[in-house]
């Protein structure tokens, strides 16, 4: 398998990095071109989503209760039978749902699709003793190996650094062996060093993406700005990863830690370690002043991997090379310019500030209220555009660090600069409101998918700061600090398994 795999590996190093980013750039202006001729225009909004989870042990097997929650490989034919796509890691499960117009039934459509493919999937793999958590950050490794080993352990094949829980594709181990590629890739954040091979590192996290497809391409910057000036508002309530596999932590105290840690280092691993060597691969996008800038943007991106491009007959074929490259522009708001057919071709954005959420109508509330911010502010011409793009990027880092404690910078209906947490809130969630009912959304709808939002807000509580709350409770009572987050972690995928379909984050606090 691995000698396969490091033979696929030599292929795609072999491409000419040269030829591939003109072919790019030649690609660039095809887009450029379609876009004139409003070939990503659709007339109406579109939502859709990709979701990810990691699997654990129920424990269903174990004789050693204290092995429930361990991490586990997915069988690759198990991801076929639920029809979840890889990720990065072993571990890792990937659903993407089908967009849908936004609308009453659209958005329904969505929590519906969520809800009939993960009850399918959880009953599947429920019979090997398994189960699909989502979460921003895995905090047990899988029994009998220490998330370091887990993390690092890779073996040379034909020359070629293959990582041994990397999911096989091609693409994810090219990325460790091309001739740009460091020497090392660094996991670096407060209290944790971790040094490997290759990407695997990555695999720690797991995220949501809310998409929102624009019916006029034209206008994409318009809402792209908008969406980088909400990225941390709606982060800062979102917040779900505080914490490490305890092995991979230093020496530091449990006190130290817990004083240092963000409440979302989801973004602290991805761009640590996606940046090694001096990149600058994963970052928070400038704004945009033209739709062909987004484009550009793509085509200038440092190519990490040039990978084989193969001809078909899909419309996006016609840029098949800067679709490729697409794949690894990293940036936390994303232009997306793709479709299969002409009539389905659409220009999109990506949110990926969102890390996975304890409970599936959590998941939908921020799809929901990104949505509804993306028709509402762009239409009441907001005067939050206004915001110095800086100030934008100090929010989404703040909001990294302190979650809903964080001083969240904006300008109100009035026009004045607020940090009033409520008054930001209230607006915030306001006008998702109003977004939504501008779809189409009744007040009992809007409210359903809202709600979860509105209750974090009032009780002043994320998913980062109940798994603070129930470390700290842990160590209060003389646990071990590496024992505390074990325990807390349990809790956590106990408290999901009771509330993933029906309740909400409110329910557990």
């Amino acid at each position: 398998m691995s000698l396969d795999l490091a033979a696929e590996v030599d292929e795609v190093l072999s491409v000419d990095a040269d030829e591939f980013q003109a072919q790019a750039e030649a690609d660039a202006e095809v887009v450029k071109s379609l876009l004139r001729d409003g070939a990503f225009d659709n007339h109406q909004s579109i939502v859709g989503l990709e979701y990810e989870f990691y699997a654990v042990s129920d424990g269903r097997w174990q004789a050693d209760e204290d092995r429930a929650c361990s991490l586990m490989r997915v069988p690759r034919r198990l991801l076929e039978l639920i029809g979840f796509e890889k990720e990065l890691g072993l571990h890792n499960a990937e659903m993407t749902t089908s967009p849908q117009p936004l609308n009453s039934h659209g958005l329904r459509a969505q929590e519906s699709e969520v809800l009939a493919r993960l009850t399918a999937a959880l009953s599947t793999t429920g019979a090997e003793g398994m189960r699909l958590v989502s979460d921003g950050l895995w905090t047990i490794p899988p029994a009998g190996e220490t998330a370091r080993e887990y993390l690092t352990d890779s073996v040379a094949s034909g020359g070629v650094q293959i990582a041994t829980n990397m999911s096989d594709a091609v693409r994810y181990h090219a990325m460790a062996n091309g001739p740009t590629a460091p020497d090392r890739f660094v996991l670096d954040a407060p209290n944790v060093h971790l040094e490997a091979d290759t990407v695997l590192p990555e695999s720690l996290i797991t995220s949501i993406q809310p998409h929102y497809q624009v019916a006029h391409a034209a206008d994409l910057p318009r809402y792209f700005n908008y969406a980088v000036r909400i990225a941390g508002p709606l982060l800062a309530l979102a917040v779900n990863s505080p914490f490490f596999p305890p092995d991979l932590y230093d020496d530091a105290d449990p006190e130290t830690i817990l004083a240092d840690a963000w409440d979302e280092h989801r973004v602290t691993v991805f761009e640590s370690v996606l940046n090694s060597g001096g990149r600058e691969k994963v970052r928070f996008p400038r704004d945009l002043d033209s739709v062909e800038q987004a484009v550009d943007r793509v085509a200038a991106d440092e190519t990490m991997v040039p990978m084989p491009v193969e001809e078909g007959d899909r419309f996006d074929d016609r840029f098949a090379t800067l679709r490729t490259k697409h794949g690894t522009f990293w940036r936390w708001v994303r232009p997306v310019f793709d479709g299969a057919t002409r009539s389905s071709a659409n220009a999109r954005i990506e949110f990926r500030p969102l890390p996975a959420q304890p409970t599936v109508r959590d998941t939908v509330a921020l799809q929901a209220a990104f949505a509804g911010l993306m028709e509402s502010l762009p239409k009441r011409q907001h005067p939050v555009i206004d915001l110095d793009w800086e100030t934008a990027e100090e929010n989404f880092y703040a909001a990294c660090r302190d979650g809903l404690e964080s001083t969240q910078r904006w300008i109100t209906n009035d026009g004045s600069m607020t940090t009033d947490r409520e008054t930001l809130y209230t607006e915030l969630l306001d006008h998702a409101a109003d977004g939504l009912e501008h779809a189409g959304l009744g007040p009992d709808e809007v409210a359903h998918f809202l709600d979860p939002l509105y209750r974090r807000v009032e009780a002043g509580q994320t998913p980062a700061g109940w798994k603070r709350a129930a470390v700290r409770r842990r160590l209060d009572d003389g646990a071990t600090f590496a024992a505390a987050v074990t325990g807390m972690q349990r809790e956590y995928v106990e408290k999901q398994a009771e509330t993933l379909f029906d309740g909400t984050f409110a329910d557990w606090v």
